[in-house]
């Protein structure tokens, strides 16, 4: 910047004032961040920060401060919905009202939408104006254009949307006056994103993943020693293994030991294995933090695009069958200590989900996949049936008693295994079968609920396995690996529509519903006999918690 277009402070020096304001601990990320937007001047550029870093709150302040600098100045602040890009517009209001070097620069009532300081020389066009990247902004006129979160999930999901949403930018071309600067600012959410486009397309970005170095293991983690290349920060190394809620950050001497740049297990970790370093802010993405962020993270390819800054495309995610640990047993209820307990080999079970995606057996529809998911104390899941479902959904004798069908099939599995709750898809022909499970099942104890879900096959199936998977806490029957499973595991597309999914579909279903206590005993006798109470096998008798994801 030449001393006839020198600003009166910097804008680090203007945003230590307003942190210290607000008694903020300003840490290096945010210097680097704020001497950037001060410095570069290339009429395209992007900042990529990784979720949560405050560039937004940052964003605000440098708003304020080139309204500070320059009160003719002119933005339009572009962002997914009118409401997201408000966000921007009231942030940068409030520090114009409390900056301590911005006072008189507002008018007594200025809007959140648009507004102009004093001394504004445009009538026409507001010193900041905030609109959704479906609105009509035709006719405006803007020295910057700001696209803050212009990307979200809801407007980039298939290649049409994302197509979509650059049509509607290439506004900007025509509001932006001569020598107009476009900033981008956000975080990936797909792999061909509008961020990575405009970089390859030569502008001059500014990317702060969460750690500057990674290094992964995707396979199998079935080796006791793993080297990086990478130096350690003051902070040192970050061991993380798997993806949400089997996800863990390891602790060296209790995890692992490290020696030179090896982290060796006493025994494999059995997990995608990140190892890390160059935390960008230590200081408030603790190892805590961290963990519970990729808890909540439900697969590997949003954690990389949020905090790594980087995406694959969705047609490259897989389901490995191989990473399906097999096992052979048979579930058995026994006493012991006085309590009825079920084991699986020596494993005891704590809970059970049954899924059934019914299928009313017409041409070309997909089976009706009923399938069994069990779980252990330490939140192993095992696979244990995936099987069809066949004959009419009910059939009925001389007294109007179920004696056959699906619904009477799925009775005698849960007096079998002594299921305490069957979820059943309500969506498409599972709509009217309910009640009908309900009276098939009188007598048992066991509770019938409807799920019904908006969100996308391909997304559910893939949200509810990579979790697992990645940790290697998924188990499957040797008759479940056998089956259709394994193909359908391995052929599976996530960017085709139609395809043999029907089992997959389901246990998906059971794998978001884990863990379910009902707290009921399951029960034998018809609906019109006598009932025979069962001890329930599952710690802790009495009423549970149901929990269920969407």
């Amino acid at each position: 910047m030449n001393e006839a277009t020198k600003p009166p402070v910097s804008f680090v020096f203007f945003f230590v004032a307003w942190a210290r304001l607000q008694r903020w601990t300003v840490p290096a990320l945010h210097v680097q961040i704020c001497q950037w937007l001060e410095d570069c001047d290339s009429p395209v550029r992007v900042l990529l920060v990784f979720r949560g870093a405050a560039k937004s709150t940052i964003y605000a302040v440098y708003k304020a401060w080139k309204l500070y600098c320059d009160r003719s100045s002119r933005s339009l602040i572009w962002a997914a919905d009118d409401k997201l890009a408000t966000k921007l517009t009231r942030d940068t209001l409030n520090v114009l009202r409390r900056h301590p070097m911005c006072g008189g620069m507002l008018p007594s009532k200025p809007g959140a939408q648009s507004f102009w300081v004093t001394g504004a020389r445009d009538a026409r066009n507001p010193s900041m104006e905030a609109v959704g990247v479906s609105s009509n902004a035709t006719g405006a006129r803007a020295d910057d254009i700001d696209f803050d979160d212009i990307e979200v999930p809801k407007n980039i999901k298939t290649a049409d949307a994302r197509a979509n949403l650059r049509n509607k930018i290439e506004e900007s071309t025509h509001i932006a006056v001569p020598g107009a600067q476009k900033t981008y600012i956000g975080t990936p959410h797909t792999h061909d994103s509008i961020y990575f486009e405009q970089i390859g397309g030569g502008a001059t970005a500014l990317r702060i993943p969460l750690f500057q170095h990674l290094k992964r293991y995707e396979e199998t983690a079935t080796a006791t020693r793993y080297q990086f290349d990478f130096p350690l920060g003051h902070d040192g190394l970050y061991v993380l293994t798997g993806i949400g809620r089997f996800a863990k950050i390891l602790r060296e001497d209790d995890d692992y030991r490290l020696y030179n740049n090896t982290v060796i297990f006493s025994s494999p970790p059995g997990a995608i294995l990140d190892l890390c370093a160059g935390n960008a802010w230590p200081e408030r993405f603790t190892r805590k933090d961290i963990e519970q962020r990729r808890q909540n993270t439900r697969t590997l390819n949003a954690w990389d695009s949020q905090y790594h800054l980087v995406a694959k495309p969705i047609e490259a995610t897989r389901l490995d069958p191989s990473r399906l640990r097999m096992y052979s047993h048979e579930p058995i209820v026994r006493e012991v200590n006085m309590q009825i307990a079920m084991f699986l080999g020596d494993v005891q079970i704590v809970g059970a989900v049954a899924y059934w995606d019914c299928s009313l057996g017409k041409i070309k529809s997909d089976d009706s996949a009923f399938v069994l998911l069990l779980t252990d104390g330490a939140g192993n899941l095992y696979w244990h049936l995936a099987i069809a479902l066949l004959g009419e959904l009910a059939a009925f004798d001389s007294k109007g008693q179920i004696s056959a069908g699906q619904c009477h099939q799925i009775r005698e599995l849960v007096i079998k295994y002594q299921i305490p709750a069957v979820d059943i898809e309500t969506n498409g022909p599972g709509g009217f079968v309910p009640p009908i499970l309900r009276r098939a099942l009188m007598g048992t104890g066991c509770a019938v609920r409807e799920v019904y879900s908006s969100t996308d096959k391909r997304k559910r199936i893939l949200d509810a396995f990579e979790p697992p998977l990645s940790s290697r806490f998924l188990w499957a029957h040797e008759n479940v690996i056998e089956g259709p499973v394994w193909d359908q595991m391995q052929d599976f597309n996530p960017s085709t529509r139609d395809q043999p999914d029907d089992y997959i579909d389901a246990a998906a279903g059971a794998i978001a519903a884990t863990p379910v206590r009902i707290g009921k005993p399951v029960m034998g006798k018809a609906e019109n006999s006598a009932r025979v109470m069962r001890e329930d096998w599952r710690p802790s008798s009495g009423v549970h918690e149901v929990t269920l994801e969407a």
